[in-house]
């Protein structure tokens, strides 16, 4: 009887490590390049997953054996950094009243959620409500776009936006602030759709950069998301879905590719403009555990690794809960607080918020 239970913990115990092997692996896949692991790209999306999977062996093994607990245990400790990356647990602090206040927001063109009839208005409102310093904007294309821009500037003394598209789909990246903008620059990679700009600031003393950026998107119709969406919910045939998950990473790896390669370009330009205070935020259209943030934030502190709390799901279409869009900062600036607003809810996006303390020189 004794013989069997030890074979029955024996082959518990390895899956433990097969599961932790795996945990591994995803969390720290975002050091691979996809143009060089196309393949291996895509598992940190599974990361989250992987980590659950952990959990459930801790009540397992303290029921069976609390030695053997130790294997989970030491699996999280090696786990700890992506852990953090994935869903850090600040506590909120308090916010200093010479603190920075900058958004992020990608308003899907005001019109990301039609329960609003007049969805410039509703966004309009929300940024006055939080008084902010600078407000970067993705996908800020309006249709009166111009009407817009005139109602920006009766709120923000100084006002910007740029069309990143190169074909008929408009795209543009609003920047929307209280502080004069000196000079401003189009970071050099080429896309048809997206892009990324730089900002020169004069903030009191200093002249800080911020680099509004809209990385390539996940080239996922809707139809492969309402795909996605049946595969989840267990409403597609086994093979079917195997088909339909090796499709789908494919689309998924193509996005990663491109973005990667952008990825290194901004990073140069960070590198390349080192002497300035950096604020660089926007849609990365990429998840905590990838290579896209991983090369940005090199470098730079991730403002909501640093102040967040949680999870903090920024894309919020159905079957899509995730954070791909992101804020960072040089050493120059503290991040105090940081927060996903899940309450404002006019686009498919929710706004990101940071609070930021200019350290002492």
């Amino acid at each position: 009887m004794k013989h069997l239970k030890a074979i029955f913990l024996n082959m518990i115990a390895g899956a433990n490590i097969m599961t932790i092997v795996l945990m591994l692996v995803a969390g720290y896949s975002d050091h691979l390049s996809p143009i060089q692991f196309p393949k291996l790209c895509c598992m940190g999306m599974i990361f989250p997953l992987t980590v659950v999977v952990n959990l459930l062996f801790v009540p397992l093994w303290v029921f069976l054996s609390w030695r053997r607990l130790l294997i989970t245990v030491v699996g999280f400790l090696l786990a700890f950094p992506p852990i953090r990356i994935y869903m850090p647990l600040h506590t909120r602090a308090k916010i200093p009243e010479n603190a920075l206040c900058v958004v992020s927001y990608n308003v899907c063109g005001y019109g990301g959620n039609f329960k609003y009839d007049h969805g410039f208005d509703t966004v309009f409102s929300y940024l006055k409500s939080k008084q902010p310093d600078i407000v970067c904007i993705q996908e800020d294309n309006d249709v009166k776009a111009q009407k817009a821009l005139e109602r920006m500037r009766q709120y923000f003394a100084y006002t910007d936006t740029v069309n990143v598209s190169n074909s008929k789909t408009k795209n543009c990246l609003g920047f929307y602030t209280r502080f004069p903008i000196l000079w401003k620059e189009i970071l050099p990679y080429e896309s048809p759709t997206n892009g990324s700009v730089a900002y020169f600031l004069k903030v009191e003393s200093d002249t800080v950069m911020v680099i509004n950026n809209h990385l390539e998107t996940s080239h996922l119709s809707s139809n492969d998301r309402n795909r996605y969406q049946e595969m989840i919910e267990g409403g597609m045939q086994r093979d079917t879905a195997q088909a339909e998950t090796f499709q789908l990473m494919g689309k998924l790896s193509e996005g990663m590719q491109i973005r990667a390669s952008h990825a290194e370009i901004i990073h140069q330009y960070i590198k390349d403009h080192q002497q300035y205070p950096v604020i660089l935020c926007g849609d990365f259209n990429d998840t905590p555990i990838s290579y896209t943030r991983h090369t940005i934030a090199k470098g730079l502190n991730d403002c909501f690794v640093e102040a967040g709390r949680g999870m903090g799901f920024s894309f919020n279409r159905k079957g899509f809960h995730i954070r791909i869009d992101h804020m960072m900062c040089s050493d120059h600036f503290e991040p105090m607080v940081c927060e996903i607003d899940n309450k404002m809810d006019a686009s498919d996006h929710y706004p990101l918020l940071c609070w930021l303390k200019m350290r002492e020189k």
